[in-house]
């Protein structure tokens, strides 16, 4: 993106800034909004009265930096609704966008937001942000699907998914707009005050500009000593204040008679919001998962049937799911239902035509189970990793309610994708092999493949990979009928194997399989003595930490 703004847009933007506690960061996240160049009128920094040195950092920048202005909050707000809406107030540029002091915008964001609302006068412009997660630098595109391409939505009712996306921090928005409708954040304690001023904007009906281009860098730093908002979910109060925020947001679009925003944002809830917390609600005590359990079942009970219906096939299954169990149960089942990739585990109970969660449970119907096409459903592939003689990998393909028996699977093509990477290193293409299950549960097609685990090492350096590795896996499985889909791989239940290899290229291989968050499987190679020591060494030491 361009650094030079097209004629119109310079000094027509105010960026906003909040910051509390955050010395060691504010910094980079100001010269990042000073560096968008002339487009930037000012910085409006606000501190929500720090404790520690950010006034001093904030002033210090202010002295060598004129374009930024500081605000300081005499009394801490509890929340981030009350400093942006502070900023609203100081800032005097015909557009205003929100930063966090823990993130930063990447070059021509602000050029390529306001130009796209100044070209099609558009009071809010949107473009896609980026999760970068640290210290590792992997970028994971936030809702990838809504900003493949330039478009101009003359409402947001055009492009109803776009209340998938709630945050307020990718888009631009013109002060005018905001001031006749009233449109501010939430004040004080609102946790997810996001999503409640998102949809305040949307349900105010304005022309929307989308942008392909990134226009955020959302900084996800999970070994942090404060866990952000969106990554402290272990407390039950984390859950109970999504669900209040949601409820506000979808109350918002009903009070501005925008129904089908309104439905749409429900729908997005089982999508995203409910998948994310239950797939880890098995890693909580019992009485978190007591709560949880009321809490979802209480909100769930004031959803209607076209709602949870135009959901996709995993997420609606999870709420009937949810909806029809009076007590926690079958939790590894249901995490691995809500995870990405999506995985129903046995047993399965009723037939393809009137599939239902269990036998106990008819009201929780799996529909659509005879007729979605395979790439929809959640089939599992289990799989075995072996490291002797230069490794390999057994898996299993099992049969979900006969749809995979009726489509014939045939081969199986594996992918070994270096963490991050989007093509594969290597691929493995093999014949699949039919049987039956051991335990009665259905049909399989079974294969094996060589791994090498010294050459896959080989290929990561030439990737780049110093150090240790982190591989993932992916099986694409292909049937006689044309149809095919790509899953990740399970590992058996628990399984965190080490092996020290012997290896000619590197003299010693430090291999580990284990299960990702998600329940896939994924090797960790250290090559060489050194680097394997400081893989163990690494791993005592978040061992220790997690004993704390």
């Amino acid at each position: 993106m361009s650094t030079v703004p097209p004629p119109g847009t310079a000094g027509r933007l105010s960026v906003v800034v909040i910051a509390y506690n955050d010395e060691a960061l504010v910094a980079e996240a100001i010269r990042s909004a000073l560096d968008q160049g002339p487009v930037v009128a000012e910085v409006v920094a606000v501190d929500d009265c720090s404790a520690d040195g950010t006034v001093r950092v904030l002033d210090e920048l202010a002295a060598r930096h004129p374009r930024l202005r500081v605000v300081r909050r005499t009394e801490n707000s509890g929340g981030c609704g009350s400093p942006r809406n502070d900023g609203i107030r100081a800032a005097t540029a015909p557009y205003v966008m929100f930063l966090d002091s823990d993130d930063i915008l990447p070059a021509g964001a602000a050029e390529a937001l306001v130009a796209a609302a100044e070209r099609h006068r558009a009071p809010v412009a949107v473009g896609a942000c980026v999760r970068r997660e640290l210290p590792e630098g992997r970028d994971v595109r936030w809702q990838p699907g809504l900003y493949r391409e330039p478009t101009v939505l003359e409402t947001p009712e055009e492009l109803r998914s776009l209340v998938h996306d709630t945050l307020c921090v990718n888009k631009v928005y013109d002060r005018t707009f905001l001031d006749e409708h009233g449109i501010r954040f939430p004040d004080g304690r609102f946790v997810y005050e996001d999503f409640l001023f998102t949809a305040r904007v949307y349900a105010a009906v304005p022309r929307v500009a989308v942008v392909p281009d990134t226009v955020y860098v959302w900084h996800v730093r999970r070994a942090a000593a404060q866990l952000s908002i969106s990554l402290d979910r272990q407390g039950i109060s984390n859950w109970q204040a999504r669900i209040a925020a949601h409820r506000a947001a979808v109350e918002a679009f009903a009070e501005a008679g925008r129904a089908d925003l309104a439905a749409a944002c429900r729908t997005k809830f089982l999508e995203h919001d409910l998948r994310m917390y239950a797939r880890d609600l098995r890693l909580r005590d019992a009485g978190h998962r007591a709560e949880w359990w009321a809490a979802t079942r209480a909100y769930l009970a004031g959803f209607r049937e076209e709602e949870i219906a135009a959901a996709v096939a995993p997420a609606r299954w999870t709420a009937r799911f949810l909806s029809a169990a009076r007590e926690p149960r079958d939790l590894l089942r249901l995490s691995r239902l809500s995870a990405t990739p999506a995985r129903l585990l046995p047993p399965y109970a009723g037939t393809c035509v009137d599939a239902v969660w269990a036998e106990d449970l008819p009201e929780a119907r799996l529909d659509g189970m005879d007729r979605l096409p395979l790439e929809e459903l959640p089939f599992v592939v289990d799989a075995v990793l072996r490291t002797s003689g230069g490794g390999d990998l057994h898996f299993t393909v099992r049969d979900l309610y006969g749809r995979l028996a009726e489509a014939g699977p045939r081969t199986a093509e594996l992918a070994f994708l270096p963490r991050g990477d989007t093509e594969p290193a290597r691929t493995e293409r093999v014949e699949l092999r039919a049987g039956a299950m051991p335990d009665g549960t259905g049909d399989r097609w079974a294969a094996r493949v060589p791994v090498g685990f010294t050459v896959l090492a080989g290929e990561g350096r030439r990737r780049g990979r110093q150090g240790v590795q982190l591989w993932d896996v992916t099986a694409t499985v292909t049937c006689a009928n044309g149809e095919s889909y790509t899953t990740s791989l399970r590992p058996p239940d628990g399984s965190q194997r080490r092996s020290v290899l012997p290896s000619s290229r590197y003299g010693v291989l430090l291999v580990q399989q284990y299960a990702t968050a998600n329940g896939s499987l994924a090797i960790r190679i250290a090559p060489g003595a050194r680097d394997g020591f400081q893989a163990v060494r690494a791993r005592l030491r978040r061992l220790a930490r997690s004993s704390q």
